[in-house]
């Protein structure tokens, strides 16, 4: 596995995390579940924070992804050179 395909699946896999963080805290704050997530002792707050350090994860892996196949070519150029 190349470096892109591993942070291609880490921004995919982060990105499904976020989403179920985010409905996690959206059922909490309907009050549907909330014994279920007072028992695993979370709150809103931690899973909105676990939402958005996903996304942000999810975004620098998918940016890193995008930007490391030029640097690749090149570093290959280097090479031939």
């Amino acid at each position: 596995m190349g470096h892109v395909a591993r942070l291609q699946l880490i921004g995919k896999i982060t990105y499904y995390v976020g989403w179920i963080a985010l409905v996690c805290g959206g059922l909490f704050h309907l009050h549907l579940g909330t014994a279920w997530f007072l028992a695993m002792h979370l709150n809103k707050r931690n899973l909105f924070e676990v939402s958005v350090a996903c996304f942000v994860i999810c975004i620098a892996s998918e940016l890193r992804a995008r930007d490391l196949p030029g640097l690749e070519m090149s570093g290959a150029l280097k090479k031939a050179a």
